[in-house]
């Protein structure tokens, strides 16, 4: 996978279309790659194996002891089946679709230096003639729910290949597939090619903006990602203004400026003088879940700007040795390990101690790939259950059906015996 990113990079175009200035801001900030960064970009490699296997390609399997895992192989098999089903489907429309893997596409005559690497562009045509332009993108987190409807990374992609392809083929309508399968989500977006285009156009002046480094500091859910974002200024004034018209009332509050205060004393030092005029076991005032549901969004984004800060002075601290005031880098606990497997094995061996290993049962997408899926439903179909998933709190926005609350109980506390769900 190309590991060369753009300054106007399609991933990062949901900040820059947003907030111009943040493409500029967070170059002076290193592009530290997370482990759930690294666990996609093998996930991905999967990804890229698994299509080019199907393509006749001569490719090696990637390996990561550190992140493979049944899931990713689910997951990347689900991504595989759907766009070999885009393929299958193009050939029985009659053509021999063009198919590329992580191709680099070049958006640069609409964002200046512009270009990505899109994990498929398919170009075929459908049942009734018409040329189609297919871009799928795989994404493996299970953070936040990603909508491929008028995605910015999914048009730039897709302004790329037809900038590209799109005088060679008759392209009418384009298509962009997000596949997420730890989120059970695979969305689609369907345009015509002209409306793309239209689009992209559209957004050529604020592209110009954001490679100049000009514009306007804005915040908002695209500052999700964004390496600047501890030391934004836009992002800590939304922050702090979100907490005070949310949690205080500053005006009429226990911080206000009461001029009917004693002279020389405020309401923080002012002699305490109990009310006794009413009842001592007077019920608190109590927020009602309404009110707390419509401040969970501000709460989200304040979490997430405090995590960033926090996160920011402690790499500063660590790996730069700068020093925080009222802080210090101290050493937590460690496990003991062992330095050299190999000589543990064999002096437990020499001394007269066997019983070295654990034996597990393999997984059961190993019992699947080892048996083909006909024979493993046959033998053991029986045995299989896919037990409910965790229940967890979404906005109305993810399209996830709702769980009937009614029988919540008997989903938490089921018990499978000796099965493994998948």
């Amino acid at each position: 996978m190309p590991d060369v990113h753009a300054l106007l990079s399609a991933s990062s175009s949901k900040q820059w279309l947003n907030c111009p200035p943040s493409a500029r801001l967070q170059e002076r900030f290193p592009n530290e790659a997370s482990v759930y960064a690294e666990e996609g970009t093998f996930a991905h490699s999967v990804c890229e194996y698994k299509v080019k296997k199907y393509l006749h390609e001569r490719v090696k399997r990637p390996q990561s002891e550190e992140y493979y895992s049944e899931e990713l192989e689910q997951s990347t098999d689900a991504y595989y089946e759907f766009v070999v089903s885009i393929i299958e489907e193009m050939k029985r429309n009659g053509c021999e679709p063009l198919v590329l893997v992580e191709e680099r596409v070049d958006y640069s005559h609409i964002a200046p230096s512009g270009f990505g690497t899109a994990d498929m562009v398919i170009i075929g045509h459908d049942g009734d003639g018409k040329g189609i332009l297919h871009i799928c993108d795989y994404k493996n987190g299970k953070g936040v729910y990603v909508d491929a409807d008028h995605n910015s990374q999914m048009m730039l992609y897709a302004i790329g290949a037809l900038h590209a392809y799109g005088y060679i083929y008759p392209i009418e309508i384009v298509r962009m597939s997000i596949i997420q399968p730890r989120l059970d989500n695979i969305s689609t977006c369907e345009m015509t090619a002209a409306d793309l285009t239209a689009w992209g156009e559209s957004i050529r002046e604020t592209a110009k903006l954001a490679y100049e480094g000009k514009g306007e500091q804005k915040a908002g859910d695209w500052c999700r990602f964004c390496r600047a974002k501890p030391v934004c200024r836009a992002c800590r004034e939304e922050a702090l203004s979100l907490c005070r018209e949310e949690f205080l009332d500053l005006d009429a509050g226990a911080f206000s400026e009461d001029t009917r205060a004693s002279p020389g004393k405020d309401d923080m030092n002012a002699p305490y003088q109990p009310d006794t005029s009413v009842p001592v076991f007077r019920q608190p005032g109590l927020i009602p879940v309404s009110e707390l549901a419509e401040i969970l969004p501000t709460l989200n984004r304040i979490s997430s700007w405090i995590e960033s800060v926090f996160a920011y002075l402690s790499s500063e601290a660590i790996n730069h040795g700068v020093p925080v005031p009222g802080y210090k880098v101290v050493e937590g606990r460690s496990k003991r390990i062992f330095t050299d497997t190999k000589a543990v094995v064999d002096t437990a061996i020499r001394n007269g101690y066997t019983d070295l290993y654990k034996q597990q049962l393999i997984t059961l997408t190993e019992f699947e790939k080892m048996m083909g899926k006909k024979k493993f439903s046959e033998l053991l179909g029986e045995y299989v259950a896919k037990p409910p998933g965790k229940l967890a709190l979404v906005p109305d926005s993810d399209p996830r059906p709702p769980v009937d609350l009614a029988n919540t109980p008997d989903l938490e506390f089921a018990v499978l015996a000796g099965q493994d769900g998948e």
